[in-house]
């Protein structure tokens, strides 16, 4: 039998938009042979569709496109699986399911209901969701499959040290003799995880004994990024089909009787990269906008956000604004006006040193006697702030912001100045890895200018001012936001095993919990690591914590 692993980029609510991929892809993979098209979990109604989920309006739009979807494809010889949100039955104590209906010549055979329900980092399908309370397997041309939805395959006793659930859904699936494992998976991207999700069901294949396909869902939803990379494994854990990562596509396998190929291996400087051009093209055009605007400082930060905004936007929607205050070094213009030019953008300079001195003579009757301080660096931050949103609304562009992680992750940014923006694309990179994406993007020519690369990373608010004025360098900062952050690491843990000062790492660890206020209202972060800051991790703001 073959199958078609049908990997598309939805947009959640484009119910019409939706169906015509689907109803595409199908048509295509009817073309190749194929008897079962395989799309990913809520491909009908687009993931993560969130609080639209408790809107009667939405649920029952999801019920009729399935029905379009079964019209649309009775005359083709291909049956379709795909994801869709349903309404729960009526003593549910949840509004919805999330399904996998499989349609064969215009009738529906089966309507899986997903069991289990992440409720961890990103993930919130308890809020809203009715679990199945059992599982089936159905036939398809006398061969047995057995349709899991996602996080039901996540749950490999054999494989995981430790189950977040106390029942596998494989396990009673696997009673009823199936012959293939077709799984539906809208799984985010981030740091390592397509090998994990390779290593995971290529176990369960070797386990169950029979073959393991995954389709998963590809493109940009707010935050999130889904890599595709569906893949098809035989029963005896080799992989025979891999999907393209960060892009759609459509492959055909046939499970029983395809020979194995070579692990395409992973290369997560690239696919960060890849990554983030994907949820940057896709925040943009799927909120209605065609370009970005960026503050170029000279620095490397704006200096990887600019290029990545090219990749996704291309040249002629990317504007770039240098405003130099008195503070920024000639160089800095001279740099940003190079980068611009490698990537054939548009480049232009407001210099704000007229408005800066506006600002501080109208607070000097409120200022006097008090010292120059961060005060005024803010103030040329806010400038720029204000004269960025004032280009966004004037020429309908969103604005990009470009603090990483790091600075992020010890507030050393400011409200309304450097975080005014729609998307914060390098969010999600510590420092360390800005440069090795950065020098990554250089390996076949100069595109970043070398200038920017080596210069001593300044934000240019006062005289001869430094990163490392305020902060440790990035090589001990980075490791420590990295344990504390994303691992939730001691700091007692995190002096010893890194061999680094306790009061020094205690010192960062501040820095971190009184920044929560700023990273509240920042913009979304384009998640590539395990742990971004976002919807994925909650604190609250007004905590007093002992450290």
């Amino acid at each position: 039998m073959k199958i078609a692993l049908a990997q598309i980029n939805p947009t959640v609510g484009d119910f019409t938009g939706n169906l015509e991929k689907i109803v595409a892809a199908t048509r295509k993979a009817s073309e190749h042979g194929a008897r079962l098209a395989v799309f990913s979990e809520l491909a009908i109604c687009g993931y993560p569709p969130a609080d639209f989920l408790e809107k009667p309006g939405f649920l029952y739009r999801c019920r009729t496109a399935v029905d379009e979807l079964a019209s649309a494809t009775r005359d083709l010889p291909t049956a379709v699986v795909a994801g869709v949100a349903l309404a729960a039955p009526p003593d549910a104590g949840k509004p919805a399911v999330n399904a996998a209906v499989l349609l064969d010549c215009g009738q529906l055979v089966l309507e899986q209901h997903k069991r289990l329900l992440p409720f961890y980092d990103v993930f919130d399908e308890q809020r809203y969701f009715w679990p199945s309370r059992s599982q089936q397997v159905v036939e398809l041309n006398g061969v047995r499959l057995a349709i899991t939805i996602c996080e039901d395959a996540w749950n490999d006793k054999n494989f995981w040290p430790r189950r977040l659930y106390s029942i596998d859904p494989m396990e009673e699936l696997m009673s009823q003799n199936p012959a293939i494992h077709i799984n539906l998976s809208s799984s985010p991207f981030w740091h390592s995880k397509r090998r994990v999700r390779r290593q995971m069901l290529s176990a369960i294949a070797r386990r169950d004994g029979v073959p393991v396909l995954m389709c998963n869902q590809v493109g940009g939803d707010d935050s999130l990024v889904f890599d595709g990379s569906s893949l098809a494994i035989n029963a005896h854990g080799d992989l025979i089909a891999q999907a393209a990562s960060f892009a759609e596509d459509l492959v055909i396998v046939d499970p029983f009787t395809a020979s194995a190929i070579a692990d395409p291996g992973d290369d997560d400087t690239e696919a960060a990269y890849r990554a983030l051009v994907l949820g940057t093209r896709d925040y943009v055009h799927k909120c209605g906008f065609k370009k970005a605007l960026i503050a170029m400082s000279g620095g490397i930060d704006s200096a990887l956000v600019a290029a990545i905004a090219t990749e996704a936007l291309g040249k002629e929607n990317v504007m770039c604004i240098g405003m130099p205050s008195p503070y920024s070094s000639a160089g800095s213009i001279d740099d940003s006006r190079q980068l611009a030019a490698n990537l054939g953008i548009r480049f232009e300079v407001i210099g704000i040193s007229g408005l800066f001195e506006e600002y501080t003579r109208a607070l000097e009757p409120l200022f006097d006697g008090s010292k120059v301080d961060t005060t005024e660096e803010n103030i040329q931050s806010r400038i720029r702030g204000t004269l960025l949103m004032a280009m966004s609304n004037k020429f309908s562009s969103l604005v990009l912001t470009t603090g990483n992680k790091s600075e992020m992750a010890v507030g050393y940014c400011t409200l309304y100045g450097d975080m005014v923006g729609a998307l914060a694309v390098i969010g999600d990179l510590i420092k360390t890895r800005v440069y090795a994406i950065s020098n990554w993007l250089n390996r076949d020519r100069v595109l970043i200018p070398l200038a920017i690369l080596e210069k001593p990373p300044s934000a240019e608010l006062r005289p001869d001012q430094r990163d490392t004025d305020s902060l440790p360098p990035y090589d001990v900062l980075d490791p420590i936001l990295e344990a504390y952050v994303e691992r939730y690491e001691t700091p007692e843990h995190i002096a010893k095993t890194n061999g680094f000062d306790l009061e020094l790492v205690k010192q960062v660890v501040r820095l971190v919990e009184r920044s929560e206020y700023k990273r509240q209202q920042a913009a979304p972060v384009l998640k590539v690591t395990a742990k971004s800051f976002g919807m994925g991790r909650r604190f609250p703001i007004a905590v007093k914590v002992q450290v």
